[in-house]
């Protein structure tokens, strides 16, 4: 488990180091924007701290940069900026929490946990299986029978929708708002065309038939 400190202050940032460490917290560190941007890129972390007046890019830059490039890692912004306008820009950023200098250590590693265990419950329910399918909702991959599938966005959509909703019949109404978000006209094939372009492409790989037509009613996911 890997902690990207992004400090500029040698003092604080050798002092979260050592800190960090003693909790069983690998970490990397970086003293300006660009070069923890690169470490980024080429590294996964479980969390980043980073101060927000950095050298070549702020923090709040930073922060853009990677939910833009859809990085989700958990972020703790350290900023000596105390007011509610500093905060809610942190926030709207993509920050996941805000810690005002001076801080103790004892609350910053209690928001290291906090962060790093809501992250990982997070991941934790991204992750979508049955039978031989397994659907990774923030990376948007689908693996059937050890084989990536590629699909096109409204056939992950569906297989997701048909995933949370296992063993459940859905009728064709609760598909259109589920994935189109408004009201087609009920005698519409659009549903079952998409169902028999997911179906199609599931059964080149599963081992079994999936999803199952309940004529009159709507579709089920099942293995029996």
């Amino acid at each position: 488990m890997s902690i990207l400190i992004i400090e500029d202050d040698k003092i604080i940032a050798e002092a979260l180091q050592r800190a960090l460490l003693d909790a069983g917290y690998q970490n990397d560190h970086s003293s300006e924007g660009p070069s923890a941007l690169s470490l980024l890129q080429q590294k996964q972390y479980e969390l980043i701290i980073t101060d927000i007046m950095l050298p070549g890019l702020s923090g709040i830059e930073l922060i853009q940069k990677i939910r833009s490039d859809g990085n989700k890692t958990p972020v703790l912004i350290l900023s000596a900026k105390q007011s509610v306008d500093d905060r809610v820009e942190g926030l709207q950023a993509g920050g996941d929490d805000y810690l005002v200098k001076p801080f103790a250590i004892s609350e910053l590693l209690a928001r290291t946990q906090a962060l790093i265990r809501r992250s990982q419950s997070n991941r934790a329910s991204a992750f979508l299986s049955y039978g031989d399918i397994v659907l990774d909702s923030l990376k948007r991959e689908v693996v059937v029978g050890g084989k990536k599938l590629d699909l096109q966005a409204k056939e992950f959509v569906l297989l997701e929708f048909l995933l949370r909703n296992k063993g459940t019949i859905v009728s064709k109404t609760m598909i259109l708002e589920n994935i189109w978000n408004y009201n087609f006209d009920p005698q519409t094939n659009v549903v079952d065309v998409l169902v028999c372009r997911l179906r199609n492409k599931l059964d080149r790989y599963s081992s079994k038939k999936l999803i199952k037509t309940i004529r009159g009613v709507g579709y089920r996911l099942s293995d029996v």
